[in-house]
């Protein structure tokens, strides 16, 4: 069975790291003397999935269909000491020590010791010990060599959705059904949000085809030991026809999620967009 070098460097407070992932998928760690096998805290602190059934620290999930894609065909690597995980396809690395974990495509790496995690798709990660956790994402790492991983760092992220009456909907990342952006625990991050919405149909006699909101919300978003909170603040900025009712918020869901919660009016088709940049602090200590 073949193996893939992780070559992930120690976090803050773990006496284990990776060491190899297999061809399977799952995850062994080392204590710098011999391979040792994870427990759940230390397999999830890394980023990667427990596996409570096996009781094995996996970097994805195995399957006969992966086919052509096990293979890491068409990625290229340029500089020491970079990794790329066993289901990883048309990805580009630039730089030392850095990784894209299994089942992803389309990544691209520039820097040191970055980190894109299991299957992530169209990310791209800039600096030093950036760490990129959502798909079409782009991340810049501000970290000197000692930081931990994704310690400070810039995100920008989409969310979209189309509202057909007045209620309050839950707009997703990449306009993607149940997608959301996860908070890391003990991290706080500030986000920015630029949105613009569109009527672009709709019965309602009110306003027309065309009338648009823009706004800017923005807030803080921490994760206490797995609590999520936020403070935010909403301005208008311009808008013209029947939007009255329009309006974005930003929310946490369950133990990690934040997203855009959006409203239309009754019997009008708006298009949600937004943009949002977040600087977050991942703090490595219990907030």
């Amino acid at each position: 069975m073949s193996r893939t070098n992780s070559n992930t460097p120690y976090l803050t407070g773990f006496a284990v790291q990776p060491a190899t992932i297999d061809n399977l998928g799952v995850v062994a760690f080392t204590d710098g003397r011999q391979e040792v096998t994870p427990n759940q805290e230390q397999c999830e602190a890394y980023g990667y999935t427990y596996d409570q059934g096996s009781g094995t620290c996996r970097a994805f999930n195995y399957s006969s269909n992966l086919g052509i894609g096990i293979k890491n065909e068409t990625n290229n690597l340029q500089g020491a000491g970079n990794t790329i995980a066993t289901g990883t396809n048309n990805s580009y690395l630039i730089g030392e020590n850095n990784t894209i974990r299994g089942n992803s495509r389309n990544n691209i790496v520039v820097g040191s010791n970055n980190q894109i995690n299991n299957a992530i798709n169209n990310g791209n990660v800039f600096g030093t010990l950036g760490e990129v956790t959502a798909n079409n994402s782009i991340v810049l790492g501000g970290n000197a060599g000692g930081d931990n991983l994704g310690e400070r760092q810039s995100i920008t992220v989409m969310f979209g959705r189309t509202t057909t009456d007045g209620s309050n909907t839950t707009s997703y990342m990449n306009n993607t059904t149940d997608s959301f952006f996860p908070v890391p625990t003990n991290t706080a991050i500030y986000f920015h949000s630029e949105v613009i919405a569109v009527r672009v149909g709709g019965s309602s006699g009110s306003g027309a085809v065309g009338d648009f909101g823009s706004w800017v919300e923005r807030g803080v978003v921490i994760n206490k030991s797995g609590t999520l909170t936020i403070s935010r603040e909403r301005d208008p900025i311009k808008s013209s026809g029947a939007t009255s009712n329009w309006q974005p918020t930003g929310i946490v869901t369950g133990t990690t999620n934040f997203t855009l919660r959006v409203r239309g009016d009754a019997d009008m088709n708006v298009e949600w967009a937004a943009t949002v940049r977040m600087t977050q602090m991942k703090t490595g200590v219990a907030l």
